[in-house]
Order: C-alpha cells, then sequence, then structure tokens
C-alpha cells in the first residue's frame, strides 16, 4: 500500500519507521530538518510532491490545533479513493469534518507516547480505533496494532473523548498540582521520588499536546472531581476524624483493585 504521513514529529516518525518495511512510504513536513535521518520513505517539503505519489492512505500525525487544517490543505492533492486518517488525542471537531469532507476515513489513538513508552516493547499499552469510519481502514489499524501487540478497544468519537478526559486529564492535573506546591527535598522519600520520575516525564512532553488534553471539553468535569476530593480530604484532616479517614481509605482503595 502507499502511505502517506502528515508531519514527521514524534509519532510521525515512529509510524513512518514502523510501515516502511512493509509498505511504499511518504512523509511530509514544512521543516526539512524533521526528515534528514527518515529510513527508506520519499519526503516532501511541498504539497505539490504528493500528488505522483497518489497514496492510498494518509496518516495525519500533526498536532490537534493543525489537524484539519492540514487535511484541508492537503485534500485537493489526494486521490479521491484515498482513506484519510488520524491519531489525534482529543477528536473534538474531527467528526463534523470527516462528515462532511466527502472522504473516507478511519481515526485512532495510540495511547502512548515516546516519553514513558517502550516503542520496542508495546504489549502492555493500549490503542483505540473508533468505530465510526471506513470498514476496511478500522481493519488496517487493528491489524497493525495487533501486531503491536496492544489491547485495542473500539469507542465511538464522543466515548474515546470521555475517556481521554479521564483517563490523561486526571493524571496530568495531579502531576501538576504536584509540581506546583513541591519543594526541593535533599533526602527524598521513595514514594517522592517516583513522582518525580513522573512529573519530569509528563512535563517533558510537547506543550501543544497537554494543551489539547486539558482543553477536552469534557477534561473540566473531571477535574472538577479532584477538587471535590481535596474538599472532603482537608474536612477530615482538619477535624482529625479517624473513623471518617479509615471510611475514606477503604473507598479509594476499593477504586484501584
Amino acid at each position: 500500500m502507499r502511505i502517506l504521513i502528515l508531519g514527521a514529529g514524534k509519532m510521525g516518525s515512529f509510524f513512518t519507521d514502523l510501515l516502511s518495511f512493509d509498505h511504499e512510504m511518504a512523509v511530509y513536513d514544512t521543516n526539512p530538518k524533521r526528515l534528514r535521518f527518515v529510513y527508506n520513505t520519499q519526503r516532501y517539503t511541498s504539497l505539490a510532491e504528493i500528488k505522483p505519489f497518489k497514496p492510498e492512505l494518509c496518516i495525519n500525525c500533526v498536532t490537534l490545533k493543525h489537524t484539519i487544517e492540514v487535511f484541508e490543505q492537503t485534500l485537493p492533492y489526494l486521490p479521491a479513493d484515498c482513506i484519510i486518517s488520524d491519531i489525534a488525542s482529543v477528536k473534538t471537531g474531527l467528526h463534523a469534518f470527516y462528515e462532511t469532507c466527502g472522504r473516507r476515513y478511519v481515526s485512532s489513538h495510540p495511547m502512548f507516547g515516546p516519553t514513558f513508552a517502550n516503542l520496542g516493547q508495546l504489549s502492555q499499552e493500549n490503542a483505540i480505533i473508533i468505530s465510526e469510519g471506513d470498514y476496511m481502514g478500522r481493519i488496517f489499524f487493528r491489524d497493525l496494532y495487533q501486531r503491536l501487540g496492544l489491547h485495542i478497544c473500539e469507542y465511538t468519537f464522543d466515548e474515546h473523548d470521555e475517556t481521554v478526559a479521564y483517563s490523561l486529564g486526571i493524571p496530568f492535573v495531579s502531576t501538576f498540582v504536584f509540581s506546583a506546591v513541591m519543594k526541593h527535598q535533599d533526602a527524598p522519600g521513595t514514594t517522592f521520588k517516583r513522582h518525580m520520575q513522573i512529573a519530569r516525564g509528563v512535563l517533558g512532553e510537547d506543550d501543544t499536546l497537554l494543551r489539547e488534553i486539558l482543553f477536552n471539553p469534557r477534561t473540566t468535569g473531571q477535574v472538577s472531581k479532584i477538587r471535590d476530593e481535596l474538599k472532603e480530604l482537608i474536612e477530615i484532616i482538619n477535624a482529625k476524624d479517624e473513623k471518617a479517614f479509615n471510611n475514606y481509605l477503604n473507598k479509594i482503595r476499593a477504586h484501584i483493585k
């Protein structure tokens, strides 16, 4: 299959490397420096170069802020039967775009990134495939993710964004709060060091990704739950209520069984 990757960032490069051994590949990026180490793949820096390649599948790996914009710029250079796809971490606005663009489409979200995941061993990681969209496109990504050993879930666009608001929004915000109140420790304990490792990893992510997750319209509702839990915990601490504290511990331990 002829596959075009839009964007040669971390995930764009990952998919390019992953697919280049089994498919005819091309990658487009306006920054030629990002294309220096691309292997076994045609490299394009202008949209006009895409047309002769005639891709059968186009995977958009640019940041969410520019996903639809780049699609709109690229569509005139793609064959009419080319399947377009994205791997965006938040799908807001994409469903409406796909339904009106007149193209076959597929949407997925590999739930891992270069910061924490070992890209050479992904058997403990997850991927989401959006249930709306082209059947053959979904089959392609299901086969790809299965070969990587990923656990695959199939959600609607709305279900995906609700899941991301919970599974990424809450950990990100919790990490932000920890980082905001922490002070340097000359002799940190094990728990503190582990939190620091997570904080450095999260804050080492691209600002655009962090913004995408936090600005997900569904994230606010999830973050509000953190505020409510902190309010309850502060009340227990101030009252030194041992019974209430034990009940609280039992409640939260039940969540992580």
